[in-house]
């Protein structure tokens, strides 16, 4: 059971953090931004992810040490 909810939620992340790739990448299409604007924004979206995730490590260890 835990497994099942585990891919749920990285199912969950991967559709929202493609979702917003997607609008970034729809709003860059429909000139409503610069190109500059849409990989600043691009770049800013991963450093998101990438943050959450260690925020994320960080927490499962100090759980694990306790």
């Amino acid at each position: 059971m835990r497994k099942t909810r585990t891919l749920k939620v990285v199912a969950g992340i991967a559709a929202s953090f493609a979702g917003l790739v997607g609008t970034t990448i729809l709003l860059l299409a429909a000139k409503i931004i610069s190109v500059e604007m849409a990989m600043l924004m691009l770049v800013a979206l991963l450093a998101i992810l990438v943050g959450f995730g260690v925020l994320f490590a960080v927490y499962r260890l100090m759980d694990k040490l306790q």
